[in-house]
């Protein structure tokens, strides 16, 4: 178990500095995840960014996840989830959450522009996966803006939710893959609910 985000952030930057990566770009998926990036972007001495996605729920189920749309609206299906939801419905939504996750952004970088992704090593780094559907999507918009390098650090996640992403990256770090697995919460000893703010000031700290 790790104590907390930073402790988890600690261990995968002691990991990440094998890869000796070059002009690294570190995008954390909010909330937890910045909290983690911040601790691999120190250590890389590299700039720290947000990443977004949104998990879009069944119509009958809001917590079942059919599909995530990523920051430009993109849709990428659930490959394990086929319930007759009609595709009108996934598309409406994901241009709906395409708003919302650019007024999140905006908000979140204090509306200074997105570091830019192209020719860099980009880790893009979360507090824990279970399903691994919303970093999926988060991890196809960066391939899309031409990174030389992508990269998935997270603490701790399922063997098969890892196995799924590995094809979408050039490495993943995940130091705690365990067996049985019932949420990323339970991996840590201080699991705290990381607010908007605290989102904010840690980008501040990255905005030279």
């Amino acid at each position: 178990m790790f104590q907390d985000r930073t402790e988890a952030g600690r261990v995968l930057a002691g990991a990440l500095k094998e890869y000796e990566l070059d002009s690294p770009l570190v995008l954390a998926i909010p909330r937890g995840g910045v909290v983690v990036g911040r601790e691999v972007a120190l250590a890389l001495g590299a700039p720290l960014d947000v990443i977004m996605a949104k998990k879009i729920g069944a119509p009958y189920n809001p917590e079942l996840a059919i599909a995530a749309a990523g920051p430009d609206g993109r849709v990428l299906f659930s490959p394990d989830l086929r319930d007759g939801t009609p595709k009108s419905y996934v598309l409406d939504r994901a241009a709906e959450f395409r708003k919302s996750i650019e007024k999140s952004l905006a908000a979140f970088r204090s509306h200074r522009p997105a570091k830019p992704i192209v020719g860099k090593s980009v880790v893009v780094v979360d507090d824990g996966l279970a399903t691994g559907l919303t970093a999926m999507a988060a991890l196809k918009y960066a391939r899309r803006q031409a990174p030389r390098k992508l990269f998935l650090a997270v603490p701790v996640a399922p063997q098969e939710t890892i196995e799924s992403l590995e094809p979408l990256v050039d490495g993943v770090i995940c130091p705690l893959r365990p067996p049985v697995f019932y949420s990323v919460g339970e991996w840590y000893i201080s699991f705290d609910q990381v607010s908007d703010d605290e989102v904010r000031r840690i980008l501040d700290e990255f905005a030279g």
